[in-house]
């Protein structure tokens, strides 16, 4: 098994981008290098590197006389982030669908039961979070797109802020198990066209519940 080794930079983007994403770091919250260079026990150097990382990943923005803030949440932001997923992945699907294997499909089918599982425990993040992407990455392997899947990555990641809110406040999308499982279905079917379909209304669905979501919040300022 291969062992990875990561930069000092790269543990510093992974520790900030939680605490971005659980709420210790709230939106709109001022990231003060030097403070949380302490915390982290690292020179300001990588943690500068970290902030101007996760500004590329629209989780920090960068203002004149105020330095890096954690970016707001907002419903117009949800819109494009969501969208974008829906076209770029199932592009990725497009390509993925006609060269996965049955080890593909195995692995697939292994990662949903998980994802159920941890579901039915009430472990929300585990299930939408990592075995969610997981599942979906599986999906997309064979596509051969590079470049596609580091900017569904990179979306992936700001868009999980959303998700885990929606968790946390809403308790989530009840309809996700069986969504997974159809599209897996349509998959295994070799019928391309029809599971693109279902994917991008998939990533919709899940987007228009956030949005409604945040909307009510916004309204109650």
């Amino acid at each position: 098994m291969a062992i990875e080794h990561k930069t000092r930079t790269q543990l510093v983007v992974e520790a900030i981008r939680e605490k971005i994403l659980n709420g210790d770091i709230k939106a709109g919250e001022p990231l003060r290098q030097a403070a949380l260079a302490e915390e982290l026990n690292v020179s300001r150097i990588p943690v500068r590197e970290a902030l101007l990382q996760l500004e590329a990943e629209g989780l920090v923005s960068f203002e004149a006389h105020k330095g890096a803030t954690a970016t707001e949440l907002s419903a117009a932001q949800v819109d494009e982030i969501f969208e974008l997923r829906a076209l770029l992945e199932a592009e990725l699907l497009k390509y993925s669908i006609g060269k996965l294997t049955e080890q593909d499909y195995a692995e697939a089918e292994a990662l949903l039961s998980e994802l159920q599982a941890a579901m039915a425990n009430g472990d929300s993040y585990l299930a939408t979070g990592n075995l969610n992407s997981r599942f979906h990455a599986k999906l997309y392997c064979r596509a051969d797109r590079p470049q596609t899947e580091e900017l569904v990555s990179m979306l992936n990641k700001n868009s999980e802020r959303y998700v885990r809110m929606h968790i946390m406040l809403a308790g989530g999308i009840d309809t996700a198990p069986d969504e997974h499982k159809e599209l897996l279905e349509l998959c295994r079917a070799g019928d391309s066209k029809k599971a693109c379909s279902f994917l991008k209304k998939h990533i919709v669905s899940a987007k228009d519940d956030i949005k409604t979501l945040l909307l009510k919040m916004e309204a109650k300022g």
